[in-house]
């Protein structure tokens, strides 16, 4: 199976732009239906729905089995998929109607990108709706979809503390962040986040801004894993098809965009991804609150011995070691770079005010209708041993949602997938470039270079997504601390604080990062989670160096 798909693939991607990119990306495809179809096990023929064969190490099956098979498998393969069509004909229209706005969008990009400027943050053109819509639509990935409603379901009523920190951290990044670090990026011309603290910090050397973008590539690629494990997920369950060839479908369709058209089509995208969001989590709200008797029933699981202790404060995790995955996340809110990056892109101070409105009303609709259905599956799903599978099992039930309401729910869910993993990979991609190869061999061509960086860095992180090394929140969360423990003393004291320098900075990022890992193999997470002692030992050493040493700036740009 991976000759036939192989050569046609890379035939058609040679006469495609940017082939060698393009070509990487169909040879990692390629891989990745090969494994997929070895490992097709014999629930495939029959089209039983048994979720335990979706489990990720049941596709290590006999691959002799596959050979037996393969011509039984030829002959209903077809009928198959005839019937799949015909019961899910709203989703096939819809992925379809879907897919040609993303390459809509990614075609208007194309023309639109001109320079590295408008390439990578728009031309510093947008407006404050669209940037808004695509700030709370980035941040609000399946992560929101799958994980933390699987976390809901695992860990009870303090979860929801998650849903109202990350609201309140929306408002303080629109307020604390966007204005001064709009203004100054414009000043310096800052495209990326290490490109912003090489100018504020007046970094001659390559050191402090190499060592931020490998955090960034390092970071990204961590969440990109679980966000190709929610999309693989959801593809594997409702398409019916093995884990790596979701994963493979979910690659082809974000990297194809994404490459092609840069900032402008991402936030182009984004607007229509965030409206389906918001659609797709009223409706699960709606409809999973009802199947499980009202939104008022979910008071009787603490009359319930089984489920009494989903309404402790420390409900399946101590609570202080839940609230440091709630800050760890929250926090990627002020220091993520594919958060800030948004306020790079703002057009002016009117901009600015609309979006904060946007932000805060689209982020608000989607947690607080999410967060809860972990709680209310209780009622639904008892038992459930991998949390992330919660979403996925109640879309397929048959007695959640109608049939044609869990088509277009899908469609809602790869939106959250795709609005998250195009930001994630353009950042990426464009530190990795701009940040780690320019400053090394500038290129002739940096589009296609940065095109190239996309291709590169979904693939590895595709191929690290078909063993994952945790599960969604996780990894997102770990990704957070990360961001947290490097950046926050030098985005939002060197936003408000003229002191610091480039070695605070490094010093800052280089104590983190040690902090960090050592509390995780020191295994000091069941007394307090990493990003507590890891940010406070960040923020203490900045503070410090800063005071020893000559600040960057005499004056904050534009003043005299």
């Amino acid at each position: 199976m991976a000759t036939a798909v192989t050569a046609p693939m890379a035939s058609m991607v040679v006469n495609m732009p940017n082939p060698p990119g393009l070509l990487l990306l169909a040879c990692c495809a390629a891989r990745l239906l090969r494994v997929a179809s070895i490992a097709t096990t014999t629930n495939i023929a029959n089209g039983t729905r048994n979720w335990t064969r979706y489990r990720i190490d049941h596709f290590a099956a006999d691959p002799t089995q596959h050979t037996q098979r393969r011509s039984r498998r030829s002959m209903v393969g077809y009928p198959r998929m005839m019937n799949w069509l015909t019961e899910h004909w709203a989703v096939a229209v819809a992925l379809t109607a879907y897919t040609g706005v993303l390459f809509y969008n990614a075609n208007v990009g194309r023309r639109r990108s001109g320079s590295m400027g408008h390439y990578y943050v728009g031309g510093r053109t947008m407006g404050g709706l669209a940037v808004g819509v695509s700030f709370f639509a980035t941040f609000a990935s399946t992560n929101s979809y799958i994980g933390n409603a699987g976390k809901g379901y695992e860990y009870g009523l303090p979860w929801m503390t998650m849903a109202v920190t990350l609201v309140l951290f929306t408002g303080l990044s629109w307020v604390a962040v966007a204005p001064r670090l709009r203004r100054f990026a414009a000043h310096w011309d800052a495209l990326t986040l290490p490109d912003y603290l090489a100018s504020r910090f007046d970094a001659q050397g390559r050191a402090m801004r190499m060592s931020a973008a490998v955090i960034i590539v390092v970071s990204s690629l961590l969440y990109l894993v679980a966000i190709f494990k929610g999309g693989g997920n959801l593809f594997q369950s409702f398409l019916d098809i093995p884990y790596e060839t979701a994963v493979g479908l979910t690659l082809l369709i974000v990297v194809m965009y994404t490459s092609l058209g840069g900032f402008v089509s991402v936030v182009r995208t984004d607007v229509v991804q965030g409206l389906l969001m918001m659609v797709g989590s009223i409706t699960i709200f709606y409809f999973v609150t009802k199947a499980a008797g009202g939104i008022g029933r979910v008071i009787e699981l603490a009359d319930r011995p089984q489920t009494h202790w989903l309404f402790s404060w420390n409900a399946g995790i101590p609570f202080v070691v839940l609230f440091g995955i709630v800050l760890s996340g929250s926090l990627k809110l002020l220091v993520d770079p594919r958060q800030v990056s948004r306020f790079y892109a703002l057009r002016d101070e009117k901009s600015l005010r609309m979006g904060i409105r946007v932000a805060l009303v689209g982020m608000t609709i989607i947690m607080c209708c999410l967060f809860p259905v972990g709680l209310y599956a209780h009622f639904l799903l008892p038992d459930v041993q991998d949390t992330d599978l919660i979403v996925p099992m109640l879309l397929t039930s048959g007695t959640v949602f109608p049939l044609w309401v869990a088509d277009l729910l899908v469609v809602a869910i790869v939106a959250a997938a795709m609005s998250s993993m195009d930001s994630v990979l353009l950042v990426a991609a464009s530190v990795l470039y701009k940040d780690l190869v320019e400053p090394v061999r500038p290129a002739r061509n940096p589009i296609t270079w940065t095109r190239f960086c996309v291709v590169a860095v979904a693939a590895v992180a595709a191929l690290f997504a078909l063993r994952p090394p945790g599960g969604i929140v996780e990894i997102t969360t770990f990704s957070g601390s990360l961001y947290a423990a490097c950046f926050f003393p030098a985005i939002l004291f060197g936003l408000h604080w003229r002191r610091g320098s480039a070695g605070a900075v490094g010093a800052s990022m280089l104590v983190g990062v040690v902090v960090l890992l050592g509390w995780l193999l020191l295994g000091g997470r069941a007394l307090l989670h990493e990003v507590f002692p890891a940010m406070l030992a960040s923020c203490l050493v900045y503070v410090v160096v800063a005071r020893l040493t000559p600040p960057a700036l005499e004056s904050w740009p534009g003043e005299s």
